[in-house]
């Protein structure tokens, strides 16, 4: 039987507090599926991944987005390349664990698989 998913990397969610989550927080829980994005004008981390929720329920007939915090710089730049080349469909990020007390930058926890690329039918 082929794998459909396999385990790429876990990490914090970084700059939770700086960031939307506090606008969306209330919608985050373990199992929501996040965007990664490329920041290529980020001026704190050359290698910066943003992560992004999208509210498709928002009230606006459009979606809604939101970043809500980065991938750890330092953990960010081989996801980085991927993202620069193309190839942002092949990842699925995840909260897997969300700990409230304890601090911001701690608090949620994402697993980051790369998904089985579907075969053209």
């Amino acid at each position: 039987m082929e794998k459909k998913k396999m385990y790429f990397m876990d990490c914090h969610l970084a700059g939770l507090m700086y960031h939307e989550a506090d606008e969306v927080l209330e919608k985050l829980k373990v199992g929501t599926t996040l965007s990664l994005e490329r920041e290529l004008d980020n001026r704190y981390d050359p290698y910066a991944v943003a992560v992004v929720y999208y509210d498709t329920k928002a009230k606006q007939s459009k979606t809604s987005r939101y970043v809500v915090g980065y991938i750890p710089r330092g953990e960010n730049s081989k996801i980085a390349d991927f993202l620069e080349m193309g190839w942002g469909e092949i990842f699925e990020c995840r909260i897997n664990r969300i700990i409230p007390e304890a601090h911001p930058e701690h608090q949620v926890h994402l697993t980051i698989k790369i998904k089985r690329k579907e075969a053209n039918l």
